[in-house]
């Protein structure tokens, strides 16, 4: 019976390999990624990843800027972007609007865990300490899509029955994590929702920790994957993987503020189905 089993065993590898071996890879591929700061930066942060894939993959890998996290989505559901690093939220509206695959999850830098914090903050000299001095003030979200930079607040405001139309005295939506920061330090909105990776990576290059105040910080929320579209090759996708779990430059992971990147299943957002799903209800509610 063992001998039997091994021979199955070794025909069913067999059978994938020769499976994996007539899949045509494509030319080149499509990375994107969610702006989280500005299109300098971003490319600044990534070129190295994406060349680094190009070597391991021996294909292109052509990086491909986008102006806000909901073209990311639609381009990968139109087949225009291939691999995208997307947030907990983005990724979720992936997977159900274009078939995202999570491949592998980003491990965060500082704290070693497969996840982040979202964060509120002001200027630092500003005197708004607590959420109710921000009443009245000018406030910024980032995308509808982030989740950090809107979906973790606004379930915290619907908690304490906050309406943030209502609450504050203006509601922006600045399009990226960097550029609510900065909004924030030049004194252009009063406060607004990040997280401490994005905040981690403009620290010592656009701003300063001691620029301001940081007045609320949210449970752990699952870090952001990087995900492909599911029709991809399936040997293509595997070997995506592997080359992201095996990344280790330094200078890339520093450009990145991350620790590198381990294997993820999509049920690691199964929490933040679970907090759009919150905020329907609490919306309905009020």
């Amino acid at each position: 019976m063992k001998l039997l089993r091994k021979v199955c065993l070794t025909a069913l590898a067999l059978g994938a390999t020769t499976m994996f071996a007539q899949e045509k890879w494509p030319d080149s591929i499509t990375f994107s990624a969610i702006p989280v700061a500005g299109s300098t930066s971003m490319k600044e942060n990534f070129s190295n990843l994406t060349n680094y894939l190009s070597k391991q993959l021996g294909i292109k890998v052509e990086l491909k800027l986008a102006g806000d996290y909901t073209s990311v989505i639609t381009g990968m559901q139109r087949n225009h972007i291939d691999v995208a690093y997307l947030g907990p939220k983005s990724y979720v509206e992936a997977a159900k609007r274009a078939k995202a695959e999570a491949l592998v999850v980003e491990v965060d830098a500082q704290s070693g865990l497969a996840g982040y914090n979202g964060t509120i903050i002001t200027k630092k000299d500003s005197g708004l300490k607590t959420l109710e001095d921000l009443k009245g003030k000018t406030w910024a979200f980032t995308s509808s899509q982030s989740t950090s930079g809107t979906l973790v607040p606004s379930v915290m405001f619907s908690k304490k029955a906050i309406d943030p139309q209502k609450y504050f005295s203006k509601v922006i939506y600045s399009g990226g994590h960097e550029a609510s920061i900065l909004s924030v330090k030049a004194g252009k909105i009063d406060a607004a929702s990040t997280n401490n990776l994005d905040f981690n990576r403009g620290e010592g290059i656009h701003w300063s920790k001691d620029d301001f105040n940081i007045i609320w910080t949210s449970s752990l929320i699952p870090g952001a994957p990087i995900a492909a579209r599911s029709n991809l090759p399936t040997s293509l996708k595997m070997a995506l993987k592997g080359a992201l779990v095996s990344y280790n430059d330094k200078e890339g992971l520093k450009k990145l503020k991350n620790k590198g990147f381990i294997k993820v299943d999509d049920s690691m957002y199964d929490s933040v189905r679970e907090l759009i799903e919150l905020k329907k209800q609490l919306k309905n509610k009020n």
